[in-house]
């Protein structure tokens, strides 16, 4: 059996919102129960139990459903949201969250990151954010690319239909870059208009990035979806 998985991340990055599906023959279903569920109890809940005692600790299955017969955790997502979280704080980060948010040494100004950002919404071609695969297409639709402050605690949320490789971690590198007065705001914007990998800034680091999420169309619109995102992912 094969997992297949929503969105593959880099190493270090984490998920929360992370969709994966796997085809199990039915008579193989008996076999993975310690018992019944239990009458008003999710039908599959024993099976998160038990997954929850053989997992390590830093995974965890959340739910587990029946998918419909032409769902595909990958080729059938709609949209992917991602958050990357950093903060100014002078002391770092607090070590409960440190795992999870890249501490900055320097102060970063929201407002011209927030505004460079809204060049790179919409679809475009991402090639300078993106590492580069054999005839594979980096035209993306970026669908949100916001900025947010709560005290030194900065967030970034990024929306596409699909990201490439290392794609919002080059995004927020590149926006970093602009809100410690490096470049203009309008420096992102000419970025659109490379062709290969930009040396001029980099990735941010991975443990700040974080998967939150993934949007599906109805079960009666999955089959359509599948053809439309295996076209444009095998477009050269």
């Amino acid at each position: 059996m094969r997992l297949r998985a929503a969105g593959r991340t880099d190493t270090g990055v984490h998920a929360t919102g992370q969709v994966a599906h796997v085809d199990v023959p039915a008579d193989a279903l008996p076999n993975a129960y310690p018992r019944a569920p239990r009458v008003g109890e999710p039908e599959f809940l024993p099976l998160v139990r038990r997954l929850g005692r053989f997992l390590p600790t830093d995974v965890r299955v959340l739910h587990i459903a029946r998918a419909p017969a032409a769902f595909d955790a990958r080729f059938s997502a709609l949209r992917r949201h991602y958050v990357y979280r950093l903060s100014t704080a002078p002391y770092g980060v607090e070590p409960q969250q440190a795992r999870y948010v890249t501490a900055w040494p320097r102060d970063l100004d929201v407002e011209a990151m927030a505004t460079a950002s809204r060049d790179l919404v919409g679809l475009h071609d991402f090639a300078a954010f993106c590492r580069q695969r054999e005839n594979a297409t980096t035209i993306r639709d970026l669908q949100r690319f916001d900025w947010s402050r709560d005290g030194d605690l900065i967030s970034a949320h990024v929306t596409a239909d699909a990201f490439c490789w290392s794609m919002v971690r080059s995004l927020v590198g590149a926006l970093l870059a602009v809100g410690e007065h490096r470049r203009p705001a309008s420096w992102c914007r000419d970025l659109l208009s490379a062709t290969d990998r930009s040396s001029d800034f980099a990735a941010a680091p991975a443990h700040g990035l974080t998967m939150v999420g993934v949007d599906y169309p109805p079960d009666d619109q999955l089959a359509a979806r599948i053809l439309i995102t295996r076209d444009l992912r095998t477009r050269g």
